[in-house]
């Protein structure tokens, strides 16, 4: 399958990233993990739907129809939606009402859907609203700031913020770089020294777990059909903007 995106950053404190694209033709590839959660805007046959996604413990299969217009916007971690507490949709994909053709109801109010060129002030919108918060403890925690409460009182925030535990993101993110080694080259008991882990094995069970793969898949002369994209960047006024084509 393929699947075309336009990708670019964002100014907001509440935004990681937004991202639009198409599906060039249908399939099933792995998804790895997601310590954050997304809404997410598809159109298909002339219908259209808002999603509350993830986040995904564990890599995992996905479907994509052929012709599906998407748009992503990716939630920075700490930011969450109080009435809808961030471990009520783990691992699960929420589609919230339709209201009309091109609105959708949030906490009782009818909204208009949102698209990739008003993304802030449509998050801005649910800011002042009081529909979406952020705990800038969860981003200070998670560079190493020392913080002013119990163990006990930030795991408490980590749940409510993310729905999953600060271990949980870090070793997420482990693996992450350990996919990144293996994909550029480097050998497996390279990363395993690099990253911080065990053993072999242990680097095999986490990047199953968040990736979905072996290390031997993501060495380059192995290319497993999955959610991993040839990256193109392109320049564009006021954009971190890539162009992205997923490897067949």
């Amino acid at each position: 399958m393929t699947i075309i995106f336009e990708e670019r950053l964002s100014d907001s404190p509440y935004i990681e990233t937004v991202m639009r694209g198409w599906t060039a033709s249908e399939g099933s590839p792995i998804r790895p993990a997601e310590v954050h959660w997304h809404m997410v805007l598809a159109r298909h046959s002339g219908d259209t739907r808002l999603l509350v996604v993830g986040p995904w413990t564990t890599a995992g299969a996905t479907f994509y129809t052929e012709g599906a217009e998407l748009l992503w916007i990716k939630f920075k971690l700490g930011a969450f939606m109080p009435h809808l507490p961030t471990r009520g949709f783990l691992d699960l994909e929420t589609i919230l009402p339709g209201a009309a053709s091109q609105s959708f109801w949030l906490k009782g109010a009818a909204w208009q859907f949102p698209d990739y060129e008003n993304v802030e002030t449509f998050v801005k919108r649910l800011v002042q609203e009081e529909i979406l918060v952020r705990d800038p403890i969860i981003l200070a925690a998670l560079q190493d700031q020392p913080q002013e409460m119990s163990a006990r009182t930030l795991r408490h925030r980590f749940l409510q913020a993310t729905g999953l535990t600060q271990s949980h993101i870090r070793q997420f993110e482990r693996a992450q770089r350990a996919a990144a080694l293996l994909r550029e080259g480097v050998s497996i008991l390279d990363t395993v020294e690099a990253v911080g882990y065990y053993d072999q094995p242990h680097l095999t069970r986490s990047l199953k777990q968040f990736i979905g793969h072996t290390p031997a898949q993501l060495l380059p002369e192995i290319k497993p059909e999955s959610c991993h994209f040839i990256q193109d960047s392109i320049l564009l006024p006021g954009y971190n903007t890539n162009v992205l084509t997923e490897i067949r």
